[in-house]
């Protein structure tokens, strides 16, 4: 049986580019705009509270950081640190989350006494409600990290341990930088032209993708090894596809594409187990899984796995993963035990004397 059409989590007054969780606060970040263009669309980057309402999981917009005129494109989270890629420079920005019963008594007009939650947002937006006063952004660098005619920083990422952050964009360049200090360290060119995304593995090799049709694995400024997806299809050209974009959970492998589509595989065998054709209608921008962690746990509600997605159609939709029905463990035990039996009887009648 297909599965559901997902549902809106929520919708933004601008277009959405990029999407990450906090991987131990029931927190969604989002971002986008319209950028330096004088359409009327704003620029910002929206903090989102995770809750199980009523069995569904729901948003509440905690705060909005107003960008001014860069849109948003990138995106990466070191706990409470954001490198966001804005034009052709990296921002890095420090968020503070406070809880309501630490405020002052005053609510958002100034006024005294209890901090009033808003009511629901426009029709459209779901469940989501607005909290402007919980969060609080400080911008810590702002480092230029692209230097073509056309600059943009197309993909930002942290290592595992925040201690490095590597940056990609339109000239096709790679480069390092020391975390928290923003001091470069290396920078190459990886690509003949844009590079699209980049992923960090182990030992620092950092993986980058290109418009050139290349992925490219890197040690430094070592090139490790050239991935082709279509060394075992002989017959269709280099060039029919390029790399773009993926998310892995460790357990599920998260896909959008360019027709607004989005897919759920099993990262190990491939095997898909979700598909929505046009969730969006337009491509899709970024996705993001929810944290296999004790807090992700409890918002998954039962749910295997829970993905968002976002697009330029200005929504986060929500893609929930039914856990697969599966034998308990005491009842795989048993089964076991009767095998063994069963096959001592069989040996036994076989072989007269065999005990």
């Amino acid at each position: 049986m297909a599965p559901r059409r997902p549902a809106e989590l929520y919708r933004a007054p601008f277009p959405l580019y990029t999407v990450r969780l906090h991987p131990r606060r029931p927190l969604a970040i989002t971002a986008g705009g319209g950028g330096a263009a004088k359409t009327g669309i704003r620029n910002g980057v929206h903090f989102l509270q995770l809750e199980q309402i009523g069995g569904q999981l729901s948003a509440s917009l905690l705060h909005s950081h107003d960008t001014e005129t860069r849109a948003t494109m990138t995106m990466a989270l070191a706990d409470d640190i954001i490198a966001a890629g804005q034009d052709a420079s990296c921002h890095i920005l420090r968020f503070t989350l406070q809880a309501p019963e630490a405020k002052s008594g005053r609510n958002g007009s100034g006024e005294k006494g209890p901090r009033k939650r808003k009511g629901p947002s426009p029709v459209g937006q779901g469940d989501t409600q607005s909290q402007t006063s919980e969060v609080t952004v400080e911008s810590l660098h702002s480092v230029r990290t692209d230097f073509s005619p056309d600059a943009l920083q197309k993909a930002v990422r942290f290592n595992a341990d925040c201690s490095l952050l590597v940056t990609g964009g339109a000239d096709g360049f790679l480069r390092l930088w020391e975390f928290p200090s923003m001091k470069k360290t290396l920078e190459f060119k990886a690509h003949d032209g844009e590079i699209e995304d980049i992923a960090l593995g182990p030992d620092n090799k950092v993986v980058t993708a290109g418009r050139d049709f290349q992925c490219c694995v890197w040690q430094q400024d070592q090139l490790v090894t050239g991935l082709r997806w279509n060394e075992n299809l002989p017959g269709i050209p280099d060039k029919a596809y390029r790399y773009q974009a993926c998310r892995d959970s460790g357990t599920f492998l998260g896909l959008g594409t360019v027709t607004g589509s989005v897919a759920i595989h099993i990262a190990f065998s491939l095997q898909r187990l979700y598909y929505v054709k046009e969730a969006h209608g337009i491509v899709v921008t970024d996705v993001a899984f929810v944290p296999e962690s004790r807090r992700g746990r409890e918002l998954l509600a039962g749910n295997e796995a829970a993905l968002l997605s976002v697009a330029v159609d200005s929504r986060c939709k929500l893609h929930l993963l039914p856990s697969r029905r599966s034998l308990p463990v005491w009842l795989l035990l048993l089964l076991c035990a009767g095998l063994i039996v069963a096959a001592i009887l069989l040996l036994q009648l076989a072989f007269p004397g065999f005990l």
